[in-house]
């Protein structure tokens, strides 16, 4: 792994936290029961059922990338009791729908009323998240009167599967976002956020006549950068293993899962991801798992989460934070 000094940003005593947290998930709900055939192509019980994804979303033609996106900023302003006039900064991740221009995050300030926030796109593939909120906090801290931020990542992952292969049966579509706060610098919330890129492996997943191709050794690659990115953020923080409430990971496969549990000495009850139930949904997983969590009272306000992701570039990074 390159090692990339000072792409860490330590955030204790900022007064940044998660005010409000929303989800979308499309209409349309794909279960896998037995054999699937996809594409013309059928896939085993056996093979479906080591995939780990038992359901996921796709999102219609009138689901946009804007469409969703909007829904899940609304719903988490609505869950921090704002509204889009008082917000300073929107920032949205996605990497399936990237467009030349124009970029899309204008038009979703745009849509939440927030007509005097600054708004812009990131990319970072499935560490968007990790980079949106990272930015947003960077710049928070930056302006004086700026206190409140959205950042959202939506991905439309079901259009970067190739027809037939297995990434039908685990590439999901969402959108999550957070409000990211400025408030009392006592108030427990975002503690560090670290964001890496390692050049010599940008082909790990290559993207070839738009649909995604990753290599064998992408597995092994994951764990090891997630890994990584675990070690500096509890380390840099003085946070034992045992002190974590949760692990929130942007999902990959369960390999990829089995990798970082065994390699962290994570008990299995802390490791946190709606997979199975949602399948990858790219740079949206992590806020969607925070969201429906939330929501169903499994994360608990206070609770201790640290967040890795990694992403094709090749990105790896993460979020350390009290909810």
């Amino acid at each position: 792994m390159v090692d990339q000094p000072g792409a860490g940003m330590t955030w204790a005593g900022s007064g940044l936290r998660f005010g409000g947290i929303g989800h979308y998930f499309p209409r349309e709900r794909i279960r896998h029961e037995g054999a699937v055939t996809v594409g013309g192509r059928t896939h085993s019980a056996e093979d479906v059922a080591a995939l780990g994804v038992q359901s996921l979303h796709r999102a219609d033609e009138d689901e946009t990338l804007e469409f969703m996106a909007v829904r899940a900023a609304a719903a988490a302003l609505q869950n921090a009791a704002a509204d889009g006039a008082e917000v300073d900064l929107v920032v949205l991740a996605n990497w399936t729908d990237r467009q030349w221009i124009p970029e899309i995050a204008p038009q979703v300030a745009h849509a939440l009323g927030a007509g005097r926030a600054l708004a812009f796109d990131v990319c970072g593939a499935c560490t968007g998240f990790v980079h949106g909120v990272q930015t947003a906090a960077a710049l928070l801290s930056a302006h004086r009167t700026w206190r409140r931020a959205v950042v959202v990542a939506a991905d439309r992952f079901t259009r970067r599967a190739r027809v037939g292969t297995k990434g039908q049966l685990v590439f999901g579509d969402a959108a999550g976002a957070v409000v990211l706060e400025k408030g009392d610098p006592d108030t427990p919330g975002l503690l560090d956020s670290v964001l890496n890129h390692d050049a010599t492996q940008a082909d790990a997943v290559a993207a070839r006549d738009g649909w995604l191709r990753p290599k064998p050794e992408l597995i092994d690659l994951a764990v090891r950068s997630s890994l990584s990115v675990a070690d500096d953020l509890l380390g840099r923080n003085q946070v034992k293993i045992e002190e974590l409430d949760w692990l929130v990971p942007h999902p990959g496969n369960n390999a990829i899962h089995a990798g970082v549990r065994d390699g962290l000495a994570l008990p299995a009850e802390k490791f946190l991801t709606n997979f199975t139930t949602r399948g990858n949904t790219g740079c949206a997983s992590i806020p969607i798992a925070l969201s429906e969590f939330r929501e169903s009272g499994l994360l608990s306000p206070g609770d201790l989460v640290l967040s890795t992701a990694v992403g094709s570039g090749w990105y790896y990074g993460g979020l350390l934070f009290r909810l």
